[in-house]
């Protein structure tokens, strides 16, 4: 019986192309982050403490953790001043980002429907991000944290493990008190959000337009999120 529907956020319930996204972004970051360092140095460093996040193992310590860590180490930087700077961005100039962006149709029509039925929604974005600019991503989709009861945003505050590692599937489901089987992954990406849930024995619903029998199954569907939610309220997945 499904207790649990767990979304991806971009290309999932907010229009949110990376390969135009993090181009601006990255920019953006960048020009605010030349007080501190060269930008081509610091980008750097992002992309290494990025890359230490994803592979993190360790389940004592956050992302967040892990990310300053290795940024410390490499920069010399205190995390203690530099964190603040960078809250700052998110607060006043991340929101720019949002006319890149655009709701997904539907997207809150089918969070509104979990809710109603009483499923568990959590917002299982790869939680690489501090959760203001995730906060903010939701509210780009129509689906403010101050509106929405979401029963777990993942962030890289809470979080000790990042997409596709299997352990981020493992906490987000000790967090909210549910087995593999009575939950749900939907997204757009393969590798981050279908495999590795799939291999925990969670349904999947991977958001692809085109045909792939492989995922015509009792617990693994594709399509589109209007697909899904015809696919939900005819039953799929709520019957023991």
């Amino acid at each position: 019986m499904l207790q649990a529907i767990l979304f991806d956020l971009d290309d999932t319930l907010l229009r949110n192309k990376m390969d135009s996204f993090l181009p601006h972004y990255f920019k953006l970051l960048g020009e605010y982050a030349a007080a501190l360092m060269d930008k081509e140095r610091f980008m750097q460093e992002m992309l290494m403490g990025t890359r230490a996040m994803i592979n993190n193992n360790d389940p004592t310590l956050t992302n967040r953790e892990v990310f300053w860590r290795v940024f410390q180490q490499r920069t010399g930087l205190d995390p203690a001043i530099v964190e603040p700077y960078f809250t700052q961005f998110y607060q006043e100039q991340f929101p720019s980002l949002q006319e890149i962006t655009e709701p997904v149709p539907g997207a809150v029509d089918l969070v509104e429907w979990a809710f109603a039925k009483g499923f568990q929604v959590v917002v299982a974005t790869n939680p690489l991000f501090p959760r203001i600019a995730i906060e903010e991503r939701l509210r780009w989709a129509n689906l403010p944290v101050s509106h929405y009861p979401f029963a777990l945003v993942t962030c890289y505050e809470e979080m000790h493990a990042a997409k596709p590692n299997q352990a981020y599937y493992h906490e987000i489901l000790a967090r909210i008190h549910c087995r593999p089987d009575q939950a749900l992954m939907v997204g757009d990406d393969q590798q981050n959000d279908i495999l590795p849930p799939t291999a925990l024995g969670m349904a999947s619903f991977w958001l692809h337009d085109g045909p792939d029998s492989e995922y015509d199954s009792p617990t693994r569907g594709h399509g589109s999120l209007a697909d899904l939610a015809i696919c939900l309220q005819a039953g799929w997945l709520q019957v023991d």
